[in-house]
């Protein structure tokens, strides 16, 4: 058996809706992950699930059973410990609820020493002299730490509502149209972001705040009314949800990016992951998914508050007919219509063309942006005519949305700025260019597409923006992010970029390379 981390989740987790301790071991000979990043029903990992003692290795039951009696004798919080199974071959996951953050982690320690030592916690009469002093001095030591509570905003300390907005692209997009959205309407509103800490649109505190530090800086605050969070991945993973409960949540899509970090490696273990959010909203609240994202559509089944579906391909979607049928909510654009429908009854919102945002409506991306944003404004109480004109006042700037879907003019040339850092992100902004250039049928523009990303993304997800980009634009080139490189070579990153240009029938020889 061995040790690979012990970490606190302050808050809701992909494992539990409340703080716990996360016990991560390993057992046997080391092995690497290798699987599809999709896989079949039958090879599915379901991080969340329990796994019953019976299917738990030897070691996993000794280091649960000495956690329980440590526990239940230090009065270390209150909840079951449960396994859960792990996609990294041979690695188990304990976790368990604790109230106080050094004897949670002084007890962790004690019960997986006392379990290598293989002796049972049901059989403490019969220790030998130095497994009865070892005892001894891990009970003195727990006894002895600090309990720090959890760092989490309870419902009943918590005065304003929350939005958040999870999913790998169009996040930090819907965030900003929620938050303009309540700003011209009246409210007061607190937005975290992976641009930094923002009140009523204006920047206090620049950096990315979009685990639970971000949260715990706005619902602390006095001068808001209202809190709009964006909820990235990494903050989930690592530390949690830093609250009780939202309003109302957003899932915006996923698809592959972060993978093969924190033990996350499938896309559905990225949805289980991303979807903690909406796990959290109230019942009284609303979770609005993407219905055109089976991984998204799916999170329905999870959740206890109202659901609101938003989809791009309306007469094919059955899954929104039958929610409508059965009194739901959801939105979708008909002749150029956002519709608002509740079951039979339908509301015009706006013409998604006028939405600047949108490019005319070739910005498809995010019509379907502006439809989650509309459904996370409604879910927090904006009237139709609010979320109709907060849309249509709200501009891809680089003040108001920087880094998405920028287009500057430079004499003929039209230049798009995005942060699109996946494959589904460039294929996105390379629609855009499409339209702008002519259409992809004798486009009357030739397109340039300048690519670079960060150096934790998988190799496959490195090649899959070269090959992008390669098929779909005239000329490439790359521009290396050498301040995100995050472990990898420079020479790494351009490498798996150039392959990917090469398997999209472009030549590496022609493909310029600068640094950034």
């Amino acid at each position: 058996m061995r040790l690979v981390e012990t970490r606190l989740f302050e808050g809701p987790n992909v494992y539990r809706l409340e703080p716990v301790v996360k016990v991560e071991l390993a057992i046997g000979r080391r092995r690497t992950w290798y699987g599809q990043r999709d896989p079949g029903r039958h090879a599915l990992v379901h991080l969340g699930a329990d796994v019953p003692a019976r299917d738990q290795p030897d070691a996993v039951v000794s280091a649960v059973a000495w956690i329980r009696r440590l526990r239940t004798d230090h009065d270390e919080g209150r909840g079951g410990v449960a396994v859960h199974r792990s996609s990294d071959p041979g690695h188990w996951i304990i976790t368990f609820p604790w109230v106080g953050a050094e004897r949670a982690l002084t007890l962790t320690e004690a019960a997986l020493a006392l379990a290598e030592r293989d002796v049972s916690p049901s059989r403490t009469a019969q220790l030998t002299g130095a497994q009865e002093r070892q005892l001894t001095r891990w009970t003195e030591r727990i006894a002895a730490a600090r309990a720090t509570p959890p760092e989490w905003l309870r419902d009943v300390d918590r005065s304003i509502p929350i939005v958040s907005i999870s999913g790998t692209n169009g996040k930090s997009t819907v965030t900003r149209m929620i938050t303009h959205i309540l700003f011209v309407s009246g409210r007061h509103v607190g937005t975290t972001t992976s641009d930094g800490v923002l009140v009523d649109e204006r920047m206090v505190e620049p950096g990315d705040w979009t685990g639970p530090g971000g949260a715990h800086q706005i619902l602390g605050r006095r001068d808001v009314d209202v809190a709009v969070l964006e909820t990235a991945r990494g903050g989930i993973v690592l530390r949690g949800v830093g609250y009780e409960s939202n309003d109302a949540s957003i899932l915006t899509n996923v698809s592959s990016d972060h993978l093969d970090l924190q033990g996350i490696h499938t896309l559905p273990e990225l949805a289980e992951v991303k979807s903690t959010i909406c796990r959290i909203t109230r019942p009284d609240g609303w979770v609005v998914l993407n219905a055109d994202d089976p991984l998204v559509a799916a999170v329905a089944r999870r959740v206890k508050a109202n659901v609101a579906l938003f989809t791009m391909r309306p007469d094919e979607s059955g899954m929104v007919q039958r929610h409508r049928e059965r009194g739901g909510r959801a939105y979708f654009i008909r002749d150029g219509i956002m519709i608002e429908a509740d079951g039979a009854s339908e509301s015009r919102v706006v013409d998604v063309a006028a939405i600047p945002i949108t490019i005319g409506g070739l910005a498809r991306h995010n019509v379907a942006n502006a439809m989650a944003a509309a459904g996370g404004a409604r879910g927090l109480g904006a009237t139709i005519d609010e979320v109709r004109d907060g849309l249509l006042d709200f501009t891809a700037s680089t003040e108001r949305s920087p880094g998405r879907l920028n287009l500057f003019r430079l004499g003929a040339r039209t230049v798009i700025v995005d942060f699109a850092h996946n494959e589904a992100g460039v294929g996105a902004v390379l629609d855009v260019a499409e339209g702008i250039a002519g259409g992809a049928a004798g486009r009357a523009a030739p397109i340039t597409a300048i690519i670079g990303t960060a150096g934790d993304r998988p190799d496959d997800t490195l090649r899959a923006i070269g090959r992008i980009a390669a098929e779909r634009a005239q000329r490439v080139a790359i521009k290396q992010t050498l301040r995100y490189l995050r472990g990898r070579t420079a020479e790494s990153v351009v490498g798996e970029l150039m392959a990917g240009i090469e398997a999209g029938g472009g030549d590496p020889a022609d493909v310029p390379v600068y640094e950034g």
